[in-house]
């Protein structure tokens, strides 16, 4: 893990601050190396830099809750008009939010834990939760929860492993192909379930004007 130079030198000068303002930009979606702040913040402290661990992983905890919940927000005040038009631009019918809505509300909760230690669903499973009209006090308990606890191991990997970065890199990297798994069996299992729904949809009833105009040409066959 090689953090910029100029994130380096933003946590060396600015302190906690950096790692609130990095994570919670990172969460709310906007591609910022959140993750990668927290690291550097706590292996400075894990080498005697002037940065204490426990307020390293409470300021990154602080901007996990915060950020996600803006992105929480946005989601659900206005995130449902812009995937409206994403799915007409991709030709995709709007009953697939359907299926994600009832999806969050069996599996929102473990969603919004488990989320936040893989980059892909860490930026964006609040907007898609907060789309999906996901109560924000089931939300809250669990982006919190997951928030802490992400911040704490992140945070404790960076202070006992900065000092070897190459063991750290082998930890982020198993980290991140369980990442991958997770996330591809998120997607699948959300694919699975619109294909199993819409198998078991009954057939569109055929129009009334439909079944006369194909009775017509026998009829006038018989004649």
């Amino acid at each position: 893990m090689a953090a910029p130079a100029w994130l380096n030198h933003a946590i060396l000068l600015y302190g906690y601050w950096v790692v609130l303002v990095a994570v919670a930009l990172e969460t709310m979606g906007v591609p910022f190396p959140g993750e990668t702040a927290l690291l550097a913040a706590a292996a400075y402290a894990g080498t005697g830099e002037p940065l204490n661990i426990a307020w390293v992983i409470a300021f990154a905890a602080a901007g996990a809750i915060l950020g996600d919940n803006i992105g929480f927000t946005v989601g659900r005040y206005g995130g449902y008009p812009l995937v409206r038009r994403i799915l007409r631009l991709l030709h995709v019918r709007e009953s697939a939010l359907d299926y994600t809505r009832r999806y969050f509300e069996r599996h929102g909760d473990k969603t919004v834990f488990i989320g936040r230690f893989f980059s892909l669903l860490r930026v964006t499973v609040a907007f898609l939760a907060g789309v999906n009209q996901m109560p924000r006090r089931i939300f809250f308990f669990w982006n919190a929860a997951g928030g802490v606890v992400w911040a704490l191991v992140y945070g404790l990997l960076g202070y006992f492993l900065g000092r070897n970065l190459p063991l750290l890199d082998r930890a982020l990297n198993t980290l991140g192909i369980g990442g991958v798994v997770v996330v591809v069996a998120f997607f699948g299992g959300l694919l699975a379930l619109w294909l199993i729904r819409r198998r078991r949809a009954p057939p569109a009833p055929t129009p009334p004007d439909a079944a006369e105009t194909t009775r017509a040409p026998a009829d006038v066959a018989r004649c």
